[in-house]
C-alpha cells in the first residue's frame, strides 16, 4: 500500500510541476519568442504552442519511464527519499530542457536560414503578393 501511495504522490506532484512550469514558460516565453522572431507574433505563437506540446510529451514520457527505476520504498523514510529523488530528477530534466530550447531558439535566430526566409514584420501582403492584392482591390 505504501508503494502505491508513493507512486501516486510522485505522478501527481510531477504532473503538477510539469503543468505549472509549462504554463509559466508558455505565458512568459511569448515575449521572448516575439522578440526572437523579430516581431512576428503569429510565428512566435505557433512555435510557443509547439514547444509546449513537445515539453509536455517529453516530460510525461520521462516521468512514466522513470517510475520503474530506483529502489522501492519499504518505509516512510524510504518513501520520502524516493519522492525527493524522483521529483528532483524531473525538475532537473525540466531545467535542462528549458535551457536547451532557449539555446536552440537563439541559434535559430542567428542562422542564415532564418534571415533568408523570415519575412520582416513590417512587410505587408500587398508587397509580397501584388497580383493577389490587386484582385482584392477590384
Amino acid at each position: 500500500m505504501l508503494l502505491l501511495v508513493t507512486y501516486a504522490l510522485y505522478v501527481g506532484l510531477s504532473l503538477a510541476i510539469t503543468i505549472w512550469v509549462g504554463r509559466t514558460l508558455n505565458k512568459n516565453g511569448r515575449v521572448f519568442l516575439i522578440e526572437n522572431f523579430e516581431g512576428q507574433e503569429a510565428l512566435a505563437d505557433s512555435i510557443n504552442h509547439l514547444l509546449l506540446v513537445g515539453f509536455y510529451l517529453v516530460n510525461i514520457g520521462f516521468m512514466s519511464l522513470a517510475l520503474r527505476y530506483g529502489e522501492k520504498p519499504s518505509d516512510a523514510v524510504g518513501a520520502v527519499e524516493f519522492l525527493s529523488t524522483k521529483i528532483g530528477l524531473v525538475v532537473v530534466v525540466l531545467g535542462v530542457m528549458h535551457f536547451f530550447n532557449m539555446n536552440m531558439l537563439v541559434k535559430l535566430r542567428r542562422s542564415k536560414l532564418f534571415k533568408a526566409f523570415a519575412p520582416k514584420p513590417t512587410d505587408s501582403l500587398d508587397h509580397e503578393f501584388p497580383a493577389q492584392a490587386m484582385n482584392q482591390n477590384s
